[in-house]
C-alpha cells in the first residue's frame, strides 16, 4: 500500500525541523522547548513563540548525562539532559527558554541542573487533579508562565491572543483524534508505528495552519483507500493498547516488534498517544481557567489518586476494540511501576483482556527478550 499523502512529512517531522527551527531563530521568533503535556502550550502561542519538544528518545547521550546523574535513573531523564548539556539537540540549542513541570522527583532535580545552563522555568505541579485547591494552584502556576514569557520576549500576551491560541489548539487536537479514530476500523486504516510517526511529528510542526490542510489531506487520503479496501494490515492482527510511559524511546523495539509478531497497535493511550489530546479546553469560560481545568485533568501516574487512568483506559478498550494491553515502564519510573499493578488488575479482572508489563530503557540490550515476551503473549491470544 502507497502511504498516505503528507504521511512522510509527519514522519520525518522532528528530524527535518532541525533546520526549520534554526530559520525561525534568524527570522528573530522565539523559541520555547517543552518536556512533558502539562505545558500549555496555548500560553506559549499567545506569546508569539514556538513550542517545541525536546524529551530525549535515544540513549546517544546517556553517559555524558551520568556524569552528573545516577546510572539508575529513568532513561528519557538521562536522555533529555544529555542532549541538553552536549549541545547535541538543536532544539534545546534554540530555545530561549526550556519549560518543565515537577512531574517526578528525577525530573525536578534534573531541571536544577539544567536550570545552570539554559533559561529554565520550572512550573509546580499540583497532584491531585481532583481537588479545588490544586485547580486554583495550576492556576496561579499558569499565569506565573504568561508573566515570565512576557518579562523575558517582551511581549504582552491578552486574553484575546490566549482564546485564539486555544481555537487552534482544540483544531488541531479534533483532527488528530479524527487521525487516531482511524485505527478503530477492522483492520485499521494503518500501522501503529506510522500513526506513532505522525502524531509525533505533529509536536514539530511549526507552522499549524499548514499542519491543519496536511492533516486534513492525509486523514481524506486514508479514508479514501480504504473505502477501495486497501488496508496494509491484516484484518487478523491482534488488536493492542498501549499504555505506560511515553513510549517514543522504545518505538522500535516494542511497538514495531509487536507489529512485526502478528499484532497491530490501534491505540496509545500514553502521552505520547492520545491522553492529552483527547479532551478539548473549554472555550465558554475564562481562558486561564480552561487551561488550568484541562490540562490539570490529564490522568498521568504523578496524580494521586490517578483514577482517570482507568476509567480512561476502560473507554478507550470498548472504543478500539482492543484484544490485549501492553503497559511500558520504563526503567526507574516509580509512579508508573507502583500502577502496573493496579492497571494489570484492571485489565485482567474488570476488562477480561490479557495484559503485558514490559519494564525497559533505551539500551538495545534486551531487544531479544522484549521480542520472545511479545512473540508469546500474542501467541497466547
Amino acid at each position: 500500500m502507497n502511504m498516505p499523502k503528507n504521511f512522510e512529512t509527519f514522519a520525518e517531522a522532528r528530524r527535518n525541523g532541525f533546520i526549520k527551527v534554526k530559520n525561525a531563530k534568524d527570522e528573530g521568533k522565539k523559541i520555547v522547548g517543552t518536556f512533558c503535556t502539562f505545558t500549555p502550550w496555548e500560553v506559549i502561542y499567545a506569546a508569539g513563540a514556538i513550542p517545541i519538544s525536546v524529551c530525549g528518545m535515544s540513549d546517544e547521550t546517556t553517559e555524558d548525562a551520568e556524569q552528573h546523574l545516577p546510572k539508575n535513573l529513568c532513561p528519557l531523564i538521562k536522555s533529555s539532559y544529555g542532549f541538553a548539556i552536549t549541545d547535541k539537540c538543536p532544539y534545546i540549542y534554540f530555545s530561549d527558554m526550556l519549560v518543565g513541570e515537577t512531574t517526578c522527583d528525577g525530573k525536578k532535580k534534573m531541571y536544577e541542573l539544567l536550570g545552570q545552563k539554559k533559561n529554565m522555568h520550572v512550573m509546580q505541579l499540583p497532584q491531585n487533579s481532583q481537588d479545588k485547591t490544586s485547580l486554583e494552584l495550576w492556576k496561579a502556576e499558569i499565569i506565573k508562565l504568561k508573566e515570565r514569557l512576557e518579562k523575558d520576549f517582551g511581549v504582552e500576551i491578552t486574553e484575546e491572543k490566549i482564546k485564539e491560541a486555544i481555537r487552534i489548539r482544540n483544531n488541531e487536537r479534533e483532527l488528530l483524534k479524527e487521525f487516531y479514530s482511524l485505527s478503530k476500523l477492522n483492520p485499521p486504516a494503518l500501522w501503529g508505528y506510522d500513526l506513532h510517526k505522525v502524531i509525533d511529528g505533529s509536536n514539530f510542526s511549526m507552522d499549524k495552519a499548514l499542519q491543519a490542510e496536511q492533516f486534513t489531506e492525509m486523514i481524506k487520503d486514508l479514508k479514501e483507500k480504504y473505502a477501495r479496501g486497501e488496508s496494509p494490515v491484516n484484518k487478523d492482527a491482534k488488536r493492542i493498547l498501549i499504555t505506560g510511559c511515553p513510549s517514543g524511546g522504545v518505538l522500535d523495539k516494542v511497538i514495531k516488534t509487536i507489529e512485526e509478531c502478528g499484532g497491530v497497535v490501534v491505540c496509545l493511550e500514553n502521552c505520547t498517544g492520545i491522553k492529552e489530546k483527547y479532551k478539548l479546553v473549554r472555550e465558554d469560560i475564562d481562558p486561564i481557567d480552561a487551561l488550568a481545568e484541562k490540562y490539570l485533568s490529564v490522568p498521568c501516574s504523578v496524580m494521586s489518586p490517578n483514577t482517570g487512568r482507568l476509567e480512561f483506559l476502560d473507554q478507550l478498550i470498548d472504543e478500539y476494540t482492543v484484544d490485549g494491553v501492553v503497559d511500558i515502564t520504563l526503567q526507574a519510573c516509580h509512579t508508573y511501576a507502583v500502577e502496573s499493578f493496579s492497571v494489570k488488575e484492571f485489565v485482567n479482572k474488570e476488562k477480561g483482556k490479557p495484559y503485558l508489563n514490559i519494564e525497559t530503557n533505551y539500551s538495545p540490550s534486551d531487544v531479544g527478550q522484549i521480542k520472545t515476551r511479545i512473540e508469546a503473549f500474542i501467541e497466547m491470544m
